[in-house]
């Protein structure tokens, strides 16, 4: 993987509630943008709303902001022109939380980063998925096969992030996001997928 390989790609970088995973996250976020990416930042209503004991939701804004040196999208109306604009050449969202997952599963567009992703693949362009969900391997099992053999998803590899105190929790392994993407844009999906 080179500088090359990223600069001036256009990555919409959306964040859902997994908010124990942030600081994962904002580090990809960091590691895109040195390498090259123009990121825009794309927040759900509780990514964007939500003081929690991982940090302030100003603080979050204001960090991907600053990573990036572009406005938070977090509102379903700001997320709508991402297609028709063709604003991204990828979208990923990590982290994405089950209940995220659920929803582009089953169509439905309710926050601003479902709003993002179904506008995205309405040019047919890849959205990759890092997931942080506690019921990967139970209620959410369902919804991540679905995503899978939908046209236009990837995940980053995940895996059992705690078996003994969670065991039904997965994570992606966030390091592994910038190869995912360059695999997506090909329209590989990036490999193993189990970790």
């Amino acid at each position: 993987m080179s500088d090359s390989s990223f600069s001036g790609l256009r990555i919409g970088y959306a964040m859902c509630g997994s908010f124990c995973t942030f600081s994962k996250s904002f580090e990809q976020m960091k590691r895109l943008a040195e390498l090259g990416a123009e990121l825009t930042p794309i927040m759900s209503f509780n990514a964007a709303r939500t003081d929690t004991r991982f940090g302030t939701a100003e603080g979050f804004r204001k960090a991907a902001e600053e990573i990036t040196g572009r406005k938070v999208i977090c509102t379903i109306e700001d997320a709508e022109p991402i297609g028709p604009k063709r604003m991204f050449d990828i979208l990923a969202v990590c982290p994405c939380t089950g209940n995220t997952m659920a929803k582009l599963a089953m169509g439905i567009i309710d926050t601003p980063v479902t709003m993002a992703v179904k506008s995205h693949i309405r040019n047919s362009r890849p959205v990759v998925i890092a997931a942080a969900t506690n019921d990967g391997l139970a209620g959410s099992a369902k919804n991540i096969g679905a995503l899978l053999n939908y046209k236009c998803y990837y995940f980053v590899p995940f895996g059992q992030d705690d078996s003994a105190k969670k065991p039904r929790s997965l994570v992606a392994d966030f390091n592994e996001l910038p190869e995912t993407i360059l695999a997506a844009l090909d329209g590989i999906q990036y490999q193993p997928i189990l970790i």
